[in-house]
């Protein structure tokens, strides 16, 4: 049994993500700390993450959806299938994974992701300059594997979509923001309806998660940005070292 009055915090917590998810990314961190901290084994508390930040994506994905536009070329439709698909497999594999398993393999994807929050961008702008480029042929194959991870884990899957897209030259990258938020809660979709049917969700965190998210989902994504980058770029790099630390010292 779930002690109704402790809601507050994967409430806060779900508010907290949305925010983040729709203006930087990284809001799992903050969401995965709050379930595991509250005694959720790491797949349950992994699947009751993603169901409930799932209805932030949405309504992110709501708020900017006159902005949608394909990616090189490449049909909305066609990236749809590819992350869904992905999202499918990604999903498959984390429910197969024991707990044991995944308290070691969490702190390590945490790493990347922190990694890819905070380098990503300038990693990805070194390779162009080294002359690095993909062709329009390479996005599908990679949706179909960020998808998979956005399923499994998901942490900073934004960005690292933003870096591949960069490296196609997409000429106006706040242009495919919104494309992008479609993107992430597609790789989610099929998860989330495996997890509620198939998987262990904890249903009262999650729902106080995703009323919390829904709300920070749709504030951040239309008023996030009009924040200074400095202020946003400071409280991703705090959040997702802290995270990344505590998971390590939990699991070794």
């Amino acid at each position: 049994m779930i002690d109704l009055s402790v809601l507050w915090l994967p409430a806060a917590a779900g508010l907290a993500a949305g925010v983040m998810n729709a203006v930087v990314g990284g809001g799992s961190f903050v969401s995965l700390a709050a379930l595991i901290g509250m005694g959720l084994p790491s797949v349950s508390a992994n699947e009751t993450s993603t169901l409930a930040l799932f209805c932030g994506q949405l309504t992110s994905s709501w708020a900017v959806r006159d902005g949608l536009q394909p990616v090189a070329g490449i049909s909305i439709r066609a990236m749809l299938i590819a992350t869904i698909s992905g999202g499918f497999v990604g999903a498959l594999l984390l429910m197969a994974t024991p707990d044991l398993m995944l308290d070691k393999i969490l702190p390590w994807l945490l790493l990347f992701a922190a990694v890819a929050l905070i380098f990503g961008r300038n990693l990805t702008a070194a390779l162009r300059r080294g002359g690095m480029h993909l062709g329009p042929g390479a996005i599908l194959p990679s949706q179909l594997i960020l998808g998979a991870y956005g399923g499994y884990f998901g942490g900073a899957v934004g960005i690292i979509m933003t870096s591949i897209w960069l490296l196609l030259d997409v000429a106006d990258l706040r242009a495919m923001m919104p494309m992008r938020t479609l993107m992430v809660s597609s790789a989610n979709a099929t998860a989330v309806a495996l997890f509620a049917i198939f998987g262990h969700v904890r249903w009262p965190l999650a729902i106080a998660m995703a009323l919390t998210s829904g709300l920070g989902g749709y504030v951040g994504a239309r008023y996030g940005r009009r924040l200074p980058n400095i202020v946003l770029k400071s409280l991703t790099i705090v959040v997702t070292i802290s995270m990344t630390i505590y998971f390590f010292v939990r699991a070794y």
